[in-house]
């Protein structure tokens, strides 16, 4: 692991490059059901920043420690403190990571409860895969709160309106079948190979070119926000920029030659 962060078993959030190209980030308070606390969204913003500055890591899968939750939301404990603006960070506002400008794609790992925050920090993933036993929901509304790190921007994006609606103003939860039959999560899987299937997951997307996969990620992240025209323009510039390297070269020459590529990401 990079010197920069430095770590310990007892940290907040665990990093490991755990293949070739792949990282695991951990959530590391499996007592208070991995909920958010300040050291939590530093740690991960900090995390984050490492990632994408690490030419070497082209898939990122985060997960939650243990088998009962993958993110219960903010740390309640730290919000009575009057530290609720601890758990957020300028750069990537709550846990550090639901605002957090990414290049690189991550994979939710979710292993249980994705509740509040928890589920915000799920729609901030690209993909998701899930566990049998995985349960999704946004409860602020129960507590005279409002889903503001990504809650009600991102659900209606991920679900039809109406269900979204609905799990907004009820503060009701759904479970991981319901999720997967709402396209909301790319696969359910059992409890304990759901890091497993993310990895694997990763490692298939690891087999691409990366700057290809991140250069089309950039634009089908904006296609809720942009107009189509302005979307062109995107593609037409990431074209410009694919033209230029390595990779672009090397896919068609291995695709000629009947190998697998060497992808360099550059």
């Amino acid at each position: 692991m990079d010197g920069r962060i430095k770590q310990s078993s007892e940290a907040a959030v665990l990093y490991e490059v755990v293949g070739e190209h792949i990282a695991l980030v951990t959530i590391n308070r499996p007592e208070a059901r991995n909920a958010i606390n300040p050291a939590v969204a530093n740690e991960l913003g900090a995390i984050i920043h490492q990632i994408e500055n690490d030419d070497s890591i082209w898939v990122v899968v985060l997960t939650g420690a243990g088998d009962r939750a993958f993110c219960a939301g903010a740390d309640l404990k730290a919000v009575s403190e009057g530290l609720l603006d601890q758990l957020f960070t300028p750069e990537g506002g709550f846990a550090g990571f639901v605002f957090a400008p990414r290049k690189k794609l991550w994979i939710g790992a979710i292993n249980g409860f994705a509740l509040a925050g928890g589920l915000e920090i799920s729609l901030a993933c690209d993909l998701l895969v899930a566990s049998e036993k995985a349960v999704f929901g946004l409860p602020e509304v129960k507590r005279g709160l409002i889903a503001l790190a990504g809650g009600v921007l991102r659900l209606p994006r991920a679900l039809p309106r109406i269900i979204a609606l609905e799990m907004i103003a009820s503060g009701e939860p759904i479970d991981a079948a319901r999720a997967y039959e709402l396209g909301l999560v790319n696969k359910v899987v059992a409890p304990e190979r759901c890091v497993e299937e993310a990895m694997a997951l990763a490692v298939r997307i690891c087999g691409n070119a990366p700057i290809a996969v991140r250069e089309s990620l950039h634009i089908a992240r904006q296609t809720f926000d942009l107009s189509e025209p302005e979307l062109i323009d995107l593609c037409v510039e990431a074209g410009r920029r694919i033209v230029q390297t390595q990779d672009y070269r090397e896919g068609p020459k291995a695709f000629v030659e009947k190998r697998t590529p060497n992808w360099v990401g550059r």
